[in-house]
């Protein structure tokens, strides 16, 4: 009887261990994550206008914009993370790292104070008083000619960040080169963007001609012959420029100006950029009040030279 029992005892006990079993959970299997393009840190130009309400001109920029010279070509390495394929805005971007010659006529905007000092896509500080832009798949770093479609203003500038990410945009700039090109008050502006090889950039580069010639281009049909740099005196710098066709703009746009007093403005090549300066005057005092004169009629505070 006993016997019986236990064997009875027994066969139920095996019954509940093997229901314990079938009914026991299976240990999770863990699936590996996809692999997963990082998004980088995206400039200004995820913005929906001109800039952000919250961006915009700084406080006290430099005196004189104008006077800041061109991002200068040069040979230099590709960065090994800037120039990865990457997801901004939910669409797969790949950086042409080729060599080819890049052309493309859209529309720029620009970035200011909310983004200055922060880090761009190659790791270096944004500065939006540079000569620097974002581009989606240029190199970073290579450099490039902007111009003005409307006005015929062009800059050289370094590409060094990514961005802008809306179809209708082929750059954004730096507040300094959308100063430069005219287009700061409208926050954008229809331009022809056009690569640089270093390897082949000289400073005395003809700049491609993108725009119908407005009234001010007209007037200088040919170049300005350039005046001997002297350092006799006093001098009044009004800019400097990489191009000496952008030079004879500005003078051109200044004798309209200037009436008269435009005689002692002329272009003097320094350093490889020609630079636009009045003068020369024989006392701090006289250049001075030159100087408030000028900023006066033109908007351009000049830069005192000795």
């Amino acid at each position: 009887m006993r016997t019986g029992i236990r064997r009875q005892a027994s066969g139920v006990i095996v019954m509940a261990l093997l229901a314990g079993c079938a009914s026991a959970p299976r240990p999770a299997v863990r699936a590996e994550a996809p692999a997963r393009i990082e998004k980088p840190a995206a400039p200004a130009s995820t913005r929906p206008g001109g800039y952000y309400q919250d961006d915009g001109p700084g406080a006290n920029p430099p005196p004189n914009l104008e006077a800041i010279p061109d991002a200068e070509p040069k040979v230099e390495p590709l960065q090994k993370f800037a120039n990865r394929p990457y997801v901004a805005l939910g669409q797969t971007y790949v950086p042409d790292t080729s060599g080819k010659p890049y052309q493309a006529r859209g529309i720029a905007s620009w970035y200011g104070k909310k983004f200055h000092g922060q880090r761009t896509s190659s790791g270096e500080p944004y500065d939006m008083y540079g000569m620097t832009a974002a581009h989606p798949t240029l190199p970073i770093p290579s450099y490039v000619r902007v111009t003005n479609v409307k006005n015929g203003k062009s800059v050289i500038v370094r590409i060094n960040d990514r961005g802008p990410f809306h179809a209708d945009r082929v750059i954004d700039l730096s507040y300094t080169a959308a100063y430069k090109l005219g287009i700061v008050q409208n926050g954008s502006g229809l331009v022809e963007v056009e690569s640089i090889d270093p390897a082949q950039w000289s400073p005395t580069a003809a700049p491609a001609i993108a725009a119908t010639p407005t009234t001010v281009t007209a007037a200088v049909e040919k170049p300005q012959s350039l005046a001997a740099p002297s350092n006799e005196g006093y001098w009044l710098q009004l800019g400097a420029f990489s191009v000496q066709a952008n030079a004879e703009q500005l003078l051109a746009k200044l004798k309209t100006e200037l009436g008269a007093l435009s005689e002692s403005v002329r272009i003097q090549a320094v350093e490889g950029l020609y630079r636009l300066r009045a003068g020369p005057y024989k006392s701090s005092g006289e250049a001075s009040d030159a100087a408030l004169q000028l900023q006066r009629l033109t908007n351009i505070q000049p830069v005192l030279l000795r």
